[in-house]
């Protein structure tokens, strides 16, 4: 079949080696220098830069709140349409492509690296904040009331359900395409090779990739960050560890190390059998937590969640005239900037085990299987800990004495307390690594110009510089540190959703390009 577009580049006339790295010269040494920059500022000027990224954060959120709102429910709803277009049809790597990976490994790799650590981390936490309305609650309902609880987990599959899970699916789809049927590098700037044509493999290609490196590192150390204090909470709970950055230094500086082995293994030989691995010890949590925990219906919670959540989309989407509108952009437009600046890293993850699925399975699955298993994780985690809450079980009856230790407070309540505890800090450790290998992996392939196999200083380097962002975020944050870590998430994850919007444009074009062409060809009925 002739294609549409150029099959034959592949960056790389601009690529110099240097100690072993095969280095795609824009993109690296800017997106090094700027995070090695970061860093160094941070850590000279902690103060200062708290100080400076909490004013960004909230101007940010501020500012754009109705155009996150909007963009958001917009690729949503691109998604969906792809579904039942022609362009449906479309096998990512040709008509005769078949997939790389069983389902089950292919669900397990994407779901890990997706949001493994951060349901870890808000399983619990997120549900208990809405309902004591610390912060205010969603859509203004009165804090500690039954009607609270169901919006408050309404709230939490919100956040991290269907709209979360488009924006991955949109970058993903979009990679996964124009790498596979065109033939191209897979690197953001392929995607919109139908807007620049022969530009994006110059400057304007590596201001893309370049700015998709920045935001998907912000992203990660967020989460990173977020991941350390959880462990560092558990570690508390079990040994009596001091809670104190230094031991969340030595976690990020062991699961860094941790993480450069499993890298430098690869996909195969890393990412997949910690993804695997991960996949089924939390499986095990949750189905002993289901069977032990508080005297709730598991199944009936779940579909009352799942009830809550789609009756109450719609509300939960506007962005006019909301009573709620710090609220909403406290933790709406954060978790959209969030999931946006981890689109680039989850986005090129999927699309590289994704080969062999037509554009309407790898969305049907994007969007649904995660969905699903997050409405049920949050309904055993969440609706636990609103239990104890509500019933004056536990130390969550008083509130959360922390974010990091809501959910070690909703398992001292069950039986064997402390082996629960052991087994999530050593979930959160393995989401922990799985995200920054996968992470690493990512990034290396974007500033090695698309490469699958880029040499292993390189990967080293970009795994040691996620833990350091971190470590830098959680030292200039100081007691404010999830503030830090959300501040960069914000700044970075903010402008990038105007370069997703764009991507969905330029999908669709390439998309009904090829369906043309294969129409054309005869290999498609009309």
């Amino acid at each position: 079949m002739t294609r549409k577009y150029r099959s034959d580049y592949a960056i790389g006339e601009d690529n110099i080696q240097f100690w072993g790295m095969d280095i795609h010269n824009p993109v690296f040494f800017i997106s090094a220098s700027f995070i090695t920059l970061f860093v160094i500022v941070t850590i000279q000027f902690p103060a200062e830069t708290n100080a400076a990224l909490a004013t960004a954060r909230a101007w940010c959120l501020a500012t754009f709140d109705s155009f996150m709102m909007a963009a958001v429910s917009a690729i949503l709803l691109f998604c969906l349409a792809l579904t039942v277009l022609p362009v449906s049809q479309v096998r990512l790597g040709g008509a005769d492509a078949k997939p790389g990976f069983s389902r089950l490994s292919w669900f397990s790799m994407l779901f890990a690296a997706g949001m493994g650590i951060g349901l870890m981390f808000w399983g619990v936490a997120e549900p208990m904040t809405h309902f004591i309305g610390a912060g205010g609650t969603p859509l203004g309902v009165a804090p500690a009331t039954p009607e609270a609880a169901e919006m408050a987990m309404a709230a939490t599959i919100y956040h991290w359900g269907l709209h979360a899970w488009a924006i991955y699916a949109v970058i993903g789809l979009a990679l996964a395409f124009f790498s596979f049927n065109c033939k191209m590098p897979l690197t953001l700037r392929s995607a919109f090779y139908p807007l620049l044509g022969e530009r994006c493999w110059g400057w304007p290609g590596h201001l893309i990739d370049t700015f998709a490196v920045l935001a998907t590192i912000f992203g990660l150390a967020t989460s990173l960050g977020l991941g350390a204090s959880q462990v560092n909470a558990g570690l508390a709970m079990l040994f009596g560890v001091e809670e104190s950055l230094a031991t969340m230094f030595i976690v990020i500086a062991f699961v860094t190390f941790i993480a450069t082995l499993s890298v430098v293994r690869g996909l195969e030989g890393g990412v997949k059998v910690l993804s695997n691995f991960n996949i089924l010890l939390a499986a095990a949590l949750l189905l002993f937590i289901a069977l032990a925990g508080s005297d709730i219906n598991v199944i009936g919670a779940t579909l009352n969640t799942a009830a809550n959540y789609l009756g109450n989309i719609v509300a939960l989407s506007n962005w006019t005239g909301r009573a709620d509108e710090q609220w909403m952009q406290d933790w709406t437009v954060f978790y959209w900037a969030w999931w946006v600046s981890w689109s680039p890293f989850v986005g090129m993850f999927i699309a590289r085990v994704s080969r062999g699925r037509t554009v309407r399975e790898f969305i049907i699955a994007v969007l649904l299987v995660p969905t699903i298993v997050t409405i049920l994780w949050m309904s055993v985690f969440g609706m636990n800990g609103l239990y104890q809450a509500q019933n004056g079980i536990g130390s969550l009856a008083n509130g959360m004495s922390s974010m990091s230790l809501a959910t070690f407070q909703m398992l001292e309540n069950l039986p064997l307390s402390g082996i629960t505890t052991l087994v999530g800090v050593i979930l959160v450790l393995v989401f922990f690594i799985t995200s920054s290998d996968s992470g690493s992996l990512v990034i290396d392939g974007i500033t090695a110009g698309g490469k699958h196999d880029a040499p292993v200083p390189q990967r080293v380097f970009w795994a040691t510089m996620e833990g350091l962002l971190a470590a830098a975020l959680l030292y200039g944050g100081g007691k404010q540190a999830l503030t830090a870590l959300q501040a960069g998430t914000v700044v970075a994850g903010i402008p990038f959703t105007l370069i997703l919007l764009l991507v969905c444009y330029s999908l669709y074009k390439g998309l009904a390009a090829n369906v043309r062409e294969s129409r054309s060809a005869g290999l498609v009925s009309r």
